[in-house]
């Protein structure tokens, strides 16, 4: 009797320590595997491309090699600015490739269609280069994570600072896609409930070379701002070339809609100056920023982008969410993220809300004259700091039926 009460409890200790120690049994395949969809050869590539690729990479070595006992994989991929590409091989990845999270995606329009297949197929959408506020309004998953900025903060900080300088009148030059719509729409609703005025504005093919004609209109507009509403390479030559066209020295004020460091870096600090943008990050802020910067210059050649500092923030935030879920399992992992505090090199106190959305500090800055600049990439001066409450759409203005 005594031996088989004995092997009775030796057999349930044993069963009791198996499922209190998860390491090894809840990680499916045998692996983290993390793939970074992004833009490698078309006009995106210097704000997200290689760049988020390295930034991913940093993310699991600052983690560790392993989650809960199992190697984490990071693979990538060039989506080209080409929708049918990018969902082609998000698709594979999922269906074939055993990825449990897709990160990055520069271009809203590929970004919307690979969040919606993420949500049939049941895998994480850690969305740091697309910008449209629907993937976190009406078009909410909950399967999707908006880290670095969206158009609703872009616009609100950098259109409400602008007309308190008197700004009040803007005209738009829009790259014509899903993504500058949204963010000349979003600047819009801004701008005219500070009491300015929207003049005129153009629309552009995506990836431009000439942007003199629509400078020119911009310029006999007579608006008191220019507002650029692209990205990439269509931001660098259309403001450059406005630049050139003497519009800031005839009085316009320029506004880069969206706009990077390697942005500034490509124009130049004489055609730049004076632009006003906003960021989810810099990497000039305080030593901690700066020495990852550095790290990241040394494997990249540039200083890094939010899109790229929100790659590895949303990396590492997914992989600490595993640790602390004990499992991979994608639901309980979303639970966790937005049950954690986001905290990494450039996110204080940050948090998922239920609609995917991060909150974080948004920063407005200005582009520095040339010499204001005290070394190479110290391209900006930060004039506000708005607290991501401030910045972010509320819940109470939300369409995500969350």
């Amino acid at each position: 009797m005594t031996r088989h009460v004995l092997a009775w409890a030796a057999a349930l200790a044993l069963s009791t320590t198996m499922m209190s120690t998860p390491s090894l049994a809840q990680v499916s395949d045998d692996v983290v595997r993390i793939g970074v969809l992004t833009d490698l050869s078309s006009w995106g590539r210097d704000n997200s491309g290689p760049g988020s690729v390295e930034a991913a990479r940093m993310a699991v070595e600052e983690f560790g090699k392993t989650v809960l006992g199992k190697p984490i994989e990071i693979i990538s991929a060039d989506h080209q600015m080409k929708s049918d590409v990018g969902v082609q091989v998000a698709r594979n990845w999922f269906d074939n490739g055993k990825v449990d999270a897709v990160v990055d995606i520069p271009n809203s329009a590929i970004a919307i269609a690979v969040h919606n297949l993420a949500r049939e197929r049941n895998r994480i959408a850690l969305l740091s280069g697309p910008g449209s506020s629907a993937l976190t309004d009406e078009l909410c998953s909950p399967n999707t994570v908006q880290f670095a900025y969206d158009t609703y903060a872009l616009s609100k900080v950098t259109a409400s600072a602008v007309i308190a300088e008197g700004g009040k009148s803007w005209y738009f030059i829009t790259a014509d896609y899903a993504f500058g719509s949204q963010l000349e729409n979003d600047a819009t609703r801004f701008i005219k409930a500070s009491g300015g005025t929207v003049v005129g504005g153009v629309r552009h093919p995506t990836n431009t070379a000439d942007f003199s004609s629509f400078a020119l209109q911009a310029q006999n507009s007579k608006a008191n701002v220019v507002a650029f509403a692209n990205a990439g390479q269509d931001t660098d030559n259309s403001i450059k070339q406005s630049g050139e066209f003497g519009l800031v020295k005839g009085g316009q004020k320029l506004v880069g809609l969206l706009m990077f460091d390697t942005d500034v870096h490509a124009i130049g600090l004489e055609a730049a100056q004076g632009t006003y943008l906003t960021t989810a990050s810099y990497w000039n802020m305080n030593d901690k920023t700066r020495a990852w910067s550095k790290k990241f210059f040394a494997k990249t050649n540039v200083m890094p982008t939010m899109i790229q500092t929100g790659v590895y923030g949303a990396v590492l935030h997914y992989l600490k969410a595993i640790k602390e879920a004990g499992t991979d399992d994608h639901a309980k992992v979303m639970a966790k993220m937005r049950e954690l505090p986001i905290e990494d090199t450039f996110v204080h106190g940050g948090k998922l809300r239920e609609d995917g959305r991060v909150i974080r500090d948004m920063y407005l800055a200005k582009v520095k004259k040339p010499s204001e600049s005290k070394e190479p990439w110290d391209y900006l001066d930060i004039v506000k700091t708005v607290k991501g409450e401030d910045a972010y759409r509320p819940v109470s203005e939300s369409k995500c039926p969350c």
